[in-house]
Parts: structure tokens; C-alpha cells; sequence
């Protein structure tokens, strides 16, 4: 429209130029209008669609199709050691009941928007580069000179420091984050929208409020971003991390372990000592129950030796079945968009409303 009125009103008036002139240049002004939006709407799509598909084809992501074929292999496993037999563990293992629930297509829609909204937001993110950038300068401002602590290290004791480090305070940056996002009121109203999930599969993990999938975006680009900077600082070039198919050897290892069977309706468990060092799939399905003696209990992403350091661990109980969701009484509308996405500034207004009334009085 701008370009539009641009053309009609740059200079010349109406009766100075010829009806042809003015028809020929409005109608030009529009095809370039037109082509513009059509090349942006096409160049979005594109990246929409590669990223979604990224999901599956990237090893980088929880849902790489590698990690769930891993997965699905473990379930049926579990269930044959548990006297299923052959045919009834493939069905429980694929579990195609909790894939087709209204729960799980709540799941898929969440899933569907939240990668158009942050396809959008991408550029106003800062990134790990960026803040790495800046802390790095920072430590040369605030430091005289560099440590010549990097000659006198081997080259694979600084990597594996790196990969330890890095693996480390980003589990530890989730699990604080995590617990945060259930003790206070207005972050709790955004992690509602991944509680509510009434039945699990492995793509309940990306169930998040698009607010918590930012808050969460910019703690792993601090994290990562502050520990690069720090270790690029004292051992320069020396710096790099031990992968396999580009991931951090040690999440690769837990992804192949059977991160996804975590939301799930398979309740595998671990040796109790094991449980006391690593979460495991059935003790995160107990973050999730509706059980009063299971709230605010463990937070860990892997670990689970936070939640031993901060009282909020428990260790599976395989006798006992869990139902999940927000409480008992949960109401069908909980997984419709409208709840799962605008319920939560709804309930913080009228939250802020109620505490300025009561100031006032």
C-alpha cells in the first residue's frame, strides 16, 4: 500500500499525466508487491518445512529417528523381560492408543505453531556465539594477560575437561530452571501447558508455552555461550569437544539410553543405586503424576543428582501405575489451543489484578 500511494502521489497530479501512464505504473507498483510477499511467504515456508523435518533427520534433536528407533527397541525389550509376549510388546511398545488421544493431538498443534513462532523471533534471539563473543572480550578487559596454562595440558585431557564442563552446568542451568518454573506463580502458568498432557509420547517433550521455549532457549545460549568463552580464553585453539554425529558424547549416549522413553507410557526403571546418579524414564513419569506425593519432585534433565542435593528426589515405584496431567479434575479444555496458549496471561492478569486491589485497600 505504501508503494501504491507512493506512485500515485509523487509529484505529478492526476491531470497532468495520461490515464494509461497512471494505470501501467499502479499496476507494476502491485506485481512488485505481489512478487515480494510471494518470495518471503516461499522462502518462510521453506524454512519452516526444513526445520520441522530437521526434528527427525537431525542427530542434534531429542526426536532424531535414530534415538527413537533406540527407544522402541528398549520398550519392546522391557516388556518381553516383563512377561509380555512378542506380539503384545510391539503393541504396547508403539503404543498407537496414546499417539491417536486427544492429548497427543494437542501435542502435534503446539508443535505445528511454536516452529512458525520461533522462526520468527530466530533473529532477536542473542545466540551462544554472540554471548561467548562477549564474554570472551570481557576476560581480556578484566585480565592483565592470558594463562599459559594451555602449554602445559595434553590435548585430550582439555577436551575431555570441555565436554565434562559444558555437559555439566547445562544439565545443572535445566534442572534449576526446571525447579524455578514450578515455585514461581507466573512461570508455573507457562509449564502448565506441558503438565497438562494427560497421556505421553515422545513428543510431548517439545509441549511447552512458546514463552517457556524462549526462556529456555536463552538459558542454553548463556550457559553453553559462557563455558565456551572461559575455556577458548585459557586453552585457546586447544578447545574442542568429544562428539558422535556432532553431539556431546555424553548426550548422545543418554539420547541412545532411552531419553525419549521419558514421555512415555512404558515405565522403565533402574537400579536404585543407578536412580540415585541418573533419572530414569519411569522417575520422570513420576514428575508428571497427579499424585500429591509426587509434585515438585524430580526436576533433573539427566542427572538426578541435583534433585538428591535439593530434596526433591524419588526413585521409581514400578508396582504402582500413574495417571498424568494437572490434578484429577482436569477439564477437557486443557488441550485446546486457546487454554494451552492464552490461559496463562489470562490467569497472571488476573493474578497481578487481585495483588494491585488488595495493595490499594
Amino acid at each position: 500500500m505504501i508503494a501504491l500511494c507512493r506512485v500515485l502521489y509523487q509529484g505529478n497530479s492526476f491531470s497532468t499525466r495520461q490515464p494509461c501512464t497512471i494505470i501501467q505504473s499502479t499496476a507494476f507498483s502491485l506485481f512488485n508487491i505481489v512478487t515480494w510477499q510471494l518470495l518471503v511467504m516461499t522462502s518462510f515456508i521453506s524454512e519452516y518445512w526444513s526445520d520441522l523435518s530437521e526434528l527427525f533427520s537431525n542427530s542434534q534433536q531429542r526426536l532424531y529417528f535414530g534415538y527413537l528407533l533406540c527407544a522402541l527397541i528398549i520398550a519392546f525389550f522391557w516388556l518381553i523381560k516383563s512377561g509380555e509376549n512378542v506380539k503384545g510388546s510391539l503393541a504396547k511398545a508403539a503404543g498407537m492408543r496414546q499417539w491417536l488421544c486427544r492429548s497427543a493431538l494437542a501435542d502435534y498443534q503446539l508443535i505445528i505453531i511454536n516452529k512458525a513462532v520461533f522462526l520468527l523471533l530466530i533473529p532477536l534471539l542473542v545466540t551462544k556465539l554472540s554471548i561467548a563473543t562477549a564474554m570472551f572480550e570481557l576476560m581480556h578487559q578484566g585480565f592483565s594477560q592470558r594463562s599459559s596454562i594451555d602449554n602445559e595440558l595434553p590435548s585430550w585431557l582439555i577436551i575431555s575437561a570441555f565436554t565434562l564442563c559444558i555437559f555439566l552446568l547445562d544439565d545443572l542451568a535445566r534442572f534449576y530452571l526446571h525447579k524455578l518454573m514450578h515455585e514461581i506463580p507466573w512461570l508455573w502458568e507457562f509449564h502448565k501447558t506441558h503438565h497438562s498432557a494427560t497421556a505421553m509420547t515422545p513428543l510431548t517433550v517439545l509441549r511447552t508455552h512458546p514463552v517457556e521455549g524462549l526462556i529456555f532457549a536463552l538459558r542454553s545460549a548463556f550457559v553453553q555461550g559462557l563455558c565456551i568463552a572461559v575455556f577458548i580464553y585459557f586453552f585457546a585453539d586447544k578447545v574442542d569437544l568429544y562428539t558422535v554425529l556432532e553431539v556431546n558424547v555424553l548426550v548422545f549416549a543418554f539420547n541412545v539410553a532411552g531419553a525419549n522413553l521419558r514421555h512415555s507410557h512404558v515405565p522403565i526403571y533402574y537400579w536404585r543405586w543407578l536412580e540415585t546418579i541418573i533419572i530414569s524414564p519411569a522417575q520422570h513419569q513420576i514428575h508428571h503424576s497427579i499424585q500429591p506425593r509426587h509434585f515438585n519432585k524430580n526436576y533433573g534433565a539427566i542427572l538426578a543428582i541435583w534433585d538428591k542435593f535439593c530434596d526433591s528426589h524419588c526413585y521409581s515405584e514400578p508396582q504402582h501405575a500413574l495417571q498424568f496431567g494437572l490434578n484429577r479434575k482436569q477439564l477437557r479444555s486443557e488441550h485446546h489451543l486457546y487454554s494451552l496458549y492464552f490461559a496463562a496471561f489470562a490467569n497472571i492478569y488476573a493474578s497481578c489484578k487481585r495483588y494491585f486491589q488488595r495493595a490499594s485497600r
